[in-house]
């Protein structure tokens, strides 16, 4: 009798597994086949089964799973536990790579909003995005440390021999990624029309890169503020061997309590981590650092699809506290600080062909990194590289670059100043660069 009731019991737990596997298995299709429209990818669920979605065009792709506890969590929260699920081991591509998988959820039309079973989560995500970009000044040292502290030899392994660490400008699609970070830095100096001897702030100045351009080219003098030590280091390090320290200036500070006037103010790549409770302060304090007759450039990335939220596996693992805004929610606070813009340049695909060199760079030394640390984040940072590259190529993300002033005579009335700047530029790089070269190793 009691063997009796034990094997029944056992039955209907089985049963009960069963057709709560069978429960999720068909949620998954569902929202699989409400997503993926076009393109063809094939699901394999852990417990064997599989379907595909999609119109049957483009690259046959295929993912599994191995786990039902991530089938589950994908189905609840997919912005954060895709992510997981693929670092974790727990869901494998088995047909393409992961930037294929990538490119064709990002490609899917959905006018820039989330999905019907995401959007509960997109919508106490966007109301709680304040808080999520508190970033009091011990905050927001936290996190850069979490992202920029890193292992040094990291960004060796991908980045250009100038570590720049940013959208490169490429003047030519068969351009190196080393010239077109030169390409960029030249733009941004002709932008800022530096003479000799003004003063120049740069607000996050990365490993020194631009800086020391600047004052190797331009012939002023530069401080270089950043909350990284590790770049600090590195940053003094370069000027030092690249016989600019008399020139150059790094420190390990705030924007918010810097003191000095400045006659040029450049911010490349670090607007992103301000906040979006932050942007009127920001320009406030730049407005108040720079020279009635100077000049503000600012390069960040933008959305062009209007405000929204950091996807939520970047904010956990990449860059805490950090934001992409659109240009809606930037220039009201640009006007409220009085600054003028006299410029405003969209960089639509060279950020995703910038993301795609340094993927192609950081996956022919992966080993190296997994060395170093380990290989979940080998395939965290693959994750990382490849979801920025498809989302600056399949979906919204550009870069802006605006030029900002006190005064409207401050810069000349055409674009034409562009060109011939960044020619005046390139012909002091020909002849200054064994010295230049020097700065970027």
């Amino acid at each position: 009798m009691a063997q009796s009731k034990m094997t029944a019991s056992v039955n209907v737990r089985r049963h009960n597994s069963t057709a709560w596997s069978g429960l999720i298995g068909w949620l998954l299709r569902q929202a699989f086949a409400s997503f993926i429209r076009s393109g063809t990818l094939r699901v394999v669920a852990a417990d064997g089964n599989e379907f595909t979605v999609g119109d049957g065009t483009g690259k046959p792709l295929a993912i599994r799973f191995t786990s039902m506890l991530a089938q589950l969590r994908v189905l609840l929260d997919p912005d954060l536990k895709f992510g997981e699920a693929y670092v974790d081991g727990t869901l494998l591509i088995e047909d393409g790579a992961i930037p294929d998988v990538l490119a064709l959820a990002f490609s899917q039309e959905r006018s820039g909003q989330p999905t019907r079973w995401a959007k509960p989560q997109w919508l106490l995500r966007y109301l709680w995005r304040r808080v999520e970009q508190l970033n009091f000044r011990h905050r927001a040292r936290s996190n850069v440390a979490h992202h920029y502290d890193l292992d040094g030899r990291l960004y060796s392994m991908f980045l250009d021999s100038d570590r720049q660490y940013s959208c490169a400008y490429f003047e030519a699609p068969s351009q190196s990624l080393d010239d077109a970070q030169l390409a960029k830095k030249r733009h941004i100096a002709a932008k800022l029309l530096i003479a000799p001897g003004h003063r120049v702030l740069d607000i996050g100045s990365g490993w020194g890169g631009l800086a020391c351009y600047v004052a190797e080219t331009c012939g002023s003098t530069i401080d270089g503020v950043t909350l990284s030590k590790e770049q600090l280091t590195y940053s003094k390090m370069r000027a030092e061997e690249a016989g600019l320290a008399d020139k150059v200036q790094f420190n390990l500070t705030d924007y918010r309590d810097i003191d000095r006037s400045y006659d040029r103010i450049v911010s490349v790549g670090m607007f992103e981590h301000v906040g979006v409770g932050y942007y009127e302060e920001f320009f406030r304090n730049c407005a108040g650092l720079l020279c009635d007759d100077g000049v503000f450039l600012l390069h960040a990335i933008g959305r062009s699809d209007g405000p929204g939220i950091t996807n939520p596996w970047l904010a956990k693992y990449i860059f805490p506290g950090g934001y992409i805004p659109a240009l809606s929610e930037v220039l009201p606070a640009i006007e409220r600080a009085g600054l003028l813009v006299t410029d405003i340049e969209i960089l639509r695909l060279h950020y995703a062909e910038t993301l795609k060199a340094w993927r192609a760079r950081f996956l022919a030394r992966r080993e190296e990194a997994e060395r170093i640390y380990d290989a979940r984040f080998g395939r965290m940072w693959e994750l990382y590289l490849a979801a920025s590259e498809m989302a600056f190529r399949e979906q919204g993300m550009m870069v802006f670059q605006i030029q900002m002033a006190k005064r409207q005579d401050v810069v000349p009335i055409t674009r034409n100043y562009i060109g011939r700047e960044e020619a005046r530029l390139r012909t002091v790089e020909q002849n200054r660069r064994p010295r230049l070269r020097l700065a970027g190793e």
